[in-house]
């Protein structure tokens, strides 16, 4: 009988499933009802785990944190630390995300996240559902041959760098096929080149006409169909999936402790006052911070750094989150500062696209707690009942209405963990500008890999000039407000993606800068890239999610056929 702690077991954050296995949420991706997986209850973290975990790697940190939420019967610890090694082999930096600091009398610290296969954070969660993956599908076709075996297809939407993550995570897999729907026109010239250049079999791209969030509706709405679900397997890349969450918990337990390993040995008797910023768009990577913190990270705050989409700064100031502003000074015609182009839908094209989101799918996750925590009452699964009916009802009126907002107790518990920023497109030029001019040799931080206890910079820096991109400039936008010479608090802004993914906006704001020549931090990966041959579908504009659902099947059917024509009934080998 398989046995689960009440963090290894799943529920629909709208109410509608319940008691599922992490094999079960992995491989669904998207609830029934709609909604999102979560763990049934948030873990706390062994009584020890501060001397225990101290010098750990970020291998080592990830199999603990992992084998919170996995039952051992599910995926023996064996099997899960092989996964583990498997994932994080791709990784040009050995402790995987760095921790570097930019200003020492500032205490700001930047995590670097970006120095997997594809040169984005999301390389740490996708390397590692990729695997994921293959592991059930062997498990689950042992013994199986020709159309008896499963087959998993993979559907998702990207702004920029999910898709070419999830894309080199699931390349030339057996029994896999990939579906990635990008915004046409509407992620940057090396993101694009990155998908559309592979050019295996089971990999197939589709440029929409029109935003991220149309195609986030397509995703849904294949997910949501029973047509498609009696006949294929779905499964979710997108930050709904719940594999995506987890796997970014352990870059805050590596972060902290990176930074221990920084601080003088004089400062340890006392944890260090930590606020991680993190530039965000559809809220999944700082969930994964919520989490982290939940679980008993000492992290004082999570600061959501938005660019001018900014639905999440939003609810955070008034409580209302709305597609379109109904409230406050932005319903009343916006700010003139910002200067970008919006589409009547209400998203705005700005110089960080991978955060150009109107709605942030995985805000429901928190609403979910949030609501569990305020109106929950009586026993555990009435809690939970009520949380999901209520989380329920704001979704559909954010649907039928295009916002919903909430009572002063959701927003009050919401700020107790969460602040929030806005930065402008000028702002995030203005921060490119500044580090690049005050940083001469970032420091990195000790952390257990570095010989002689100095470790070379890993970041992107031209003769020790710091360059960022411009997600990660958000975040180092947003930390410095707050961070102030001497301060007892430690910020860490999360670097997101390797400035050559986004050269437009670096060389708007650096071209001009004595010495500056964008081709010597391009990464030798990238040169060529944009002149390879490519593959792509174009799904026109006002084209309904049905007929991305005829192009799913189709190629699909036509990938089983000829895996069954050549190599029947094997096995897909780790």
């Amino acid at each position: 009988m398989v046995s689960h702690t009440d963090s290894q077991r799943y529920l629909s954050t709208r109410g509608g499933s319940y008691n599922l296995s992490f094999e079960e949420v992995v491989l669904k991706g998207l609830a029934s009802d709609g909604g999102l997986f979560i763990p049934e209850e948030i873990p706390s973290l062994p009584s020890d785990w501060q001397t225990a975990w101290k010098d750990y790697s970020f291998e080592q940190l990830a199999f603990e944190i992992f084998s919170l939420y996995i039952s051992p019967d599910e995926i023996p610890s064996t099997d899960l630390k092989e996964i583990i090694k498997r994932s994080y082999s791709t990784f040009r930096a050995k402790n995987i995300t760095p921790l570097i600091t930019l200003d020492n009398s500032k205490n700001l610290h930047l995590l670097e996240l970006f120095h997997g296969p594809t040169f984005a954070f999301k390389d740490v969660a996708l390397q590692f559902l990729g695997n994921l993956f293959e592991y059930f599908l062997i498990r689950r076709n042992k013994g199986k041959t020709g159309t008896e075996r499963e087959h998993l297809t993979v559907i998702g939407a990207t702004s920029g760098d999910t898709g070419s993550a999830a894309i080199y995570g699931l390349r030339g897999k057996k029994g896999v096929s990939v579906f990635i729907m990008h915004p046409r026109g509407k992620v940057s010239p090396v993101q694009e080149a990155q998908m559309t250049t592979v050019l295996d079999a089971n990999v197939h791209n589709l440029a929409v006409d029109g935003t991220f969030d149309d195609c986030q509706d397509i995703v849904k709405a294949l997910f949501a169909d029973p047509e498609i679900n009696k006949t294929h397997r779905l499964a979710a890349v997108n930050s709904i999936n719940w594999a995506r969450i987890l796997a970014q918990i352990t870059y805050y337990f590596h972060a902290y402790f990176s930074l221990l390993r920084q601080l003088p040995s004089s400062s340890s008797s006392s944890p260090p006052s930590v606020r991680f910023v993190v530039p965000t768009g559809n809220f999944g990577d700082i969930l994964a911070g919520y989490f982290a913190k939940r679980m008993g990270l000492p992290a004082a705050k999570l600061v959501i750094a938005t660019n001018e989409n900014d639905i999440l700064h939003r609810f955070w100031r008034f409580g209302y989150y709305e597609k379109k502003p109904v409230h406050g000074k932005e319903a009343e015609g916006g700010f003139e500062e910002d200067g970008v182009k919006a589409h009547e839908e209400g998203v705005k094209e700005t110089l960080a696209p991978a955060m150009d989101i109107l709605v942030s799918s995985n805000f429901e996750r928190l609403l979910w707690f949030l609501a569990c925590r305020v109106y929950g009452s009586g026993d555990v699964e009435s809690k939970r009942k009520t949380a999901g009916d209520k989380v329920n009802s704001w979704l559909q009126q954010l649907k039928s209405e295009g916002g919903f907002g909430v009572e002063e107790s959701i927003l009050s518990a919401a700020r107790e963990d969460f602040e929030s920023e806005r930065v402008s497109d000028e702002e995030t030029i203005s921060t490119i500008k500044q580090i690049y001019s005050q940083t001469s040799s970032p420091t990195a931080a000790t952390n257990g890999h570095s010989k002689n206890g100095q470790q070379a910079t890993t970041g992107t820096s031209l003769d020790g000039h710091y360059i960022l991109d411009p997600h990660s400039a958000i975040g180092i936008n947003a930390a410095l407000r707050h961070a102030a010479p001497s301060g007892s608090t430690h910020h860490i802004a999360l670097a997101t993606a390797h400035p050559a993914k986004f050269s437009h906006a670096v060389e708007l704001a650096l071209g001009e800068q004595p010495g500056f020549s964008f081709e010597t931090v391009l990464p030798e990966q990238f040169v060529g890239l944009e002149d390879m041959e490519r593959r792509c579908t174009i799904v026109k504009k006002g084209a309904l999610w049905e007929g991305v659902r005829e192009i799913v099947v189709a190629e699909v059917e036509a990938e089983r056929k000829g895996m069954v024509e050549e190599q029947p009934g094997q096995d897909v080998k780790p």
